[in-house]
């Protein structure tokens, strides 16, 4: 019974990031205000673990989840009802991996320079291409979840490293589902442009 009140935080960002994983699959608006209340939770869990990058990240979605909210709920133009997905095209993969690349080299110098972080490399990797992805998202670019599937592997590494049970068990499942969709928001492309 400790372990679960001393774990009480993490517990409950995991259950909401499994909801926010299922809303995020099936197009549902409502995962921007579940994300919310997840990014918090781990904005504690992540201060805990040292992992200062991933920590900072969940400011940062804290702010995308209020812009994804006003994206998703209004659709690409005013007489759309949703936002279509779209694919991402070679200019703009350009420079969203230069912009990968950019937020990787600054958050990597100030982890190794100015904080005590255990793995700053890696935290500043995860950290970088989730900033990315999640702008991906918010656009709805169906690669997003291609990008999700390195993140969260690479993730679950960190977090079992890190002996960060429930996370590591949240992206166990995020890498697993980001596959699945990939596929179920690749199938909603094609028929829609079919119609």
């Amino acid at each position: 019974m400790n372990w679960i009140t001393d774990n009480i935080v993490e517990i409950i960002g995991t259950l909401s990031g499994l909801l926010f994983l299922y809303l995020e699959i099936k197009q549902n608006k409502w995962l921007w205000p579940v994300g919310l209340l997840t990014s918090v939770m781990y904005i504690y869990v992540f201060f805990v673990a040292k992992l200062y990058a991933d920590m900072s990240l969940q400011f940062y979605y804290v702010f995308i989840s209020i812009y994804g909210w006003i994206l998703w709920s209004r659709g690409r133009k005013q007489q759309e009802k949703d936002l279509p997905v779209i694919r991402l095209n070679m200019s703009l993969s350009l420079k969203l991996l230069m912009a990968s690349l950019a937020i990787y080299a600054l958050i990597a110098f100030i982890l190794v320079n100015f904080t005590d972080g255990s793995v700053p490399y890696w935290d500043a990797f995860t950290t970088a291409l989730s900033i990315v992805a999640t702008w991906m998202l918010a656009r709805k670019i169906l690669e997003q979840w291609l990008v999700w599937i390195v993140v969260n592997s690479v993730s679950l590494g960190l977090y079992i490293y890190k002996d960060l049970n429930f996370t590591a068990i949240l992206f166990f499942f995020y890498t697993t589902m980001a596959i699945v969709g990939y596929l179920q928001w690749k199938k909603d492309m094609l028929r829609s442009q079919a119609i």
